[in-house]
């Protein structure tokens, strides 16, 4: 069930699993969300089966495999539901008519609202990065715990994996031998680094050497599909015709993380995964988010060097100090490198079926064929 475009990439990491195994027939479905509008497209030029949902409603499946929670109680199937970020770092949103403080509200994703329907759990499987993820569930969803799997982060696995192919990241993307690499990421809604500060983009392309630097801005897929692709592309214009790298949100934005030299983030999950592979982070603070503590976005949003727009940029990236890596991987998975083993085994348990001897290792991610012209397209 892909529910939207970052959704979609997760669910694809994790059917590669399964899906050359002849007993198996993968169908996906655009599962109800407010940010879906491109799941079907990207689907259909994967090439993949893709069932109307009002279908998908009315059939039974063997196994269900989901990284959100929309309509997931209209579903006839065992369901394995997992996040599709790095771990569960949000909390809950305030209805219309306020609520606790945001300190106090529960962790999304590890809540009864989110985890129960009609008073039974709806996973049969629930896939959880890290063992803190537990101790959120025992207090906040206790009778999720049985169903609770720690699995670790196939997107993390997946991103270790293509760290030896970095130069020909940066070759797919015209990077130069003796050009860094700059990526700015956002995650969306206007506590992301693009909707709390718009005018670092055109800042960044202004002052920062043109022969030394190329910057790559990675939106959140939701910043594209709430405000539509025509008109992101019309706002950053100016600067994809500097040379700013702006991809597709269906592309794969591991690659771009691999081929970085610094990062300019926020409290989103690419964020904490750069840190995680060693690279310096720089973040903008935004004015009312704060990650869940102990998870990897709280631990780079404390320790990762504060940006002043306000100030030169260059001396600020310069001077960027690195985090803990080995810290923020530990906040981030419990089982670093077996992820796809761990779900695997937790996907043919489901199924029913004896799982196969042999499987295939974690692949690198495809390289990049992007160049700036192409992004103005």
């Amino acid at each position: 069930m892909a529910h939207t475009i970052a959704s979609c990439h997760r669910l694809l990491d994790v059917i590669d699993y399964v899906e050359e195994d002849p007993r198996v027939q993968v169908v996906f479905t655009v599962a109800p969300d407010v940010f879906n509008q491109q799941v079907a497209r990207h689907l259909e030029r994967l090439g993949a089966l893709v069932l109307p949902w009002q279908q998908a409603i009315r059939e039974r499946f063997d196994l269900g495999i989901a990284a959100s929670w929309g309509g997931l109680h209209q579903l006839h199937t065992p369901l394995l539901v997992m996040a599709h970020g790095a771990g569960r770092s949000k909390r809950v949103r305030p209805g219309p008519y306020g609520g606790p403080p945001l300190a106090d509200r529960a962790v999304y994703g590890l809540d009864a609202q989110r985890l129960t329907y009609g008073g039974r759990v709806l996973p049969s499987t629930l896939a959880l990065s890290h063992e803190h993820e537990l101790e959120v569930l025992r207090l906040q969803c206790p009778e999720a715990l049985e169903v609770a799997t720690v699995v670790g982060d196939p997107c993390f696995d997946r991103l270790v994996a293509s760290l030896p192919r970095r130069p020909e990241y940066r070759h797919g993307m015209g990077i130069e031998d003796h050009q860094e690499l700059l990526l700015v990421s956002s995650t969306w809604g206007p506590d992301g680094l693009y909707g709390h500060f718009p005018d670092l983009l055109p800042l960044l392309m202004a002052q920062l050497p043109a022969g030394r630097y190329r910057v790559a801005a990675l939106l959140h897929p939701a910043v594209w599909d709430a405000h539509g692709h025509r008109q992101v592309r019309a706002w950053l214009r100016s600067c994809t015709e500097a040379g700013l790298l702006l991809p597709d949100p269906t592309q794969d934005w591991r690659a771009l993380v691999v081929a970085a030299d610094h990062i300019i983030g926020d409290h989103g999950s690419v964020t904490a995964y750069a840190a995680a592979v060693g690279r310096r982070i720089l973040t903008l603070p935004t004015p009312r988010t704060m990650p869940v503590a102990g998870t990897p976005q709280q631990l780079v949003t404390a320790e990762a060097t504060p940006l002043d727009p306000h100030r030169a940029l260059l001396p600020q990236l310069v001077a960027a100090r690195e985090i803990d890596r080995q810290a923020v991987t530990a906040a981030l998975t419990g089982h670093p490198g077996q992820a796809a083993r761990l779900l695997r085994r937790a996907i043919y348990r489901l199924l029913g079926i004896t799982e196969p001897g042999r499987h295939r290792r974690v692949t690198p991610v495809p390289v990049p064929r992007l160049h700036h012209r192409e992004a103005t397209q």
